[in-house]
């Protein structure tokens, strides 16, 4: 299937690694000009139409220099998608969650997109149309314990600011979606220091039995696996597309049957 993507202008944060790459090779392949940005960009060289931006995206001044990148080199910018993310697993509880260790989760999972997406929208505003993807979580509305208690908050308001924005914003012809992911086959859960390893690490296990008794716990996965980065961009890319022209204010699940709820 053409997206009609080609030609399109397209920024997407936390291109480096895991989905954020996904997204940036799928987009690319559907002939867009990726602007992408990461702390690390050694991933990102030499790809077609791929424009690596090494920036820190938490710095408050980071997400508007990403976007004025893609300004400066191709005078316009048609998608936005909010990839950056971060979770560190809370095995002590609410209790055991600092009103610092909410902020990191907070500055880490809303307000680099929120500050992206401010910046991405006067752009967008001018030219009359865009569209922008914010990559979400189950865990927006799924909180099968505490040990994504902050993690969990953050991606709520993420999904709730995308759903104002498309109110506001849909008769000006800019639409904006979520794509709400279970578990992936990324660093963030199977990688060191990710779920998985801090998991075994407080249980005394190892990440292999970790990972199943997690997965276990929160009710398991219809199909049986993890999802895979490339299947979340596939969704990111229709959604970026015209092909998706009347949809906005959707939250795109993809979670292996995770949620058996309706």
């Amino acid at each position: 299937m053409d997206l009609g993507l080609d030609g399109k202008v397209a920024v997407v944060t936390g291109a480096g690694k895991g989905i954020g790459m996904a997204v940036t090779r799928e987009l690319a392949a559907e002939g867009a000009s990726v602007v992408a940005g990461s702390r690390s960009i050694d991933s990102l060289e030499g790809l077609e139409r791929v424009t690596p931006v090494a920036v820190d995206l938490a710095a408050p001044e980071g997400p508007a220099s990403l976007v004025a990148r893609a300004v400066e080199d191709f005078g316009r910018v048609d998608v936005l998608v909010n990839n950056v993310g971060a979770v560190r697993i809370r095995t002590e509880g609410f209790f055991g969650t600092s009103d610092e260790e909410f902020e990191w989760a907070m500055q880490m999972n809303f307000f680099i997109a929120l500050r992206t997406t401010r910046a991405a929208l006067k752009v967008m505003v001018e030219a009359g149309s865009g569209a922008i993807v914010n990559i979400a979580s189950v865990n927006a509305f799924f909180e099968p314990d505490s040990g994504t208690i902050d993690y969990g908050a953050a991606k709520a308001a993420l999904v709730n600011l995308a759903k104002s924005l498309s109110q506001e914003f849909g008769p000006q012809g800019i639409r904006v979606n979520s794509v709400s992911p279970g578990p992936v086959a990324t660093d963030l859960w199977l990688g060191k220091g990710g779920v998985a390893d801090t998991v075994a690490a407080a249980s005394g296990t190892d990440a292999d039995t970790a990972r199943e008794q997690v997965i276990a716990g929160i009710g398991g996965f219809a199909t049986g696996k993890f999802t895979q980065p490339e299947e979340v961009a596939n969704i990111v890319a229709f959604l970026a597309s015209d092909r998706s022209a009347n949809v906005t204010g959707a939250n795109y699940l993809i979670d292996g049957g995770l949620i058996k709820t309706t």
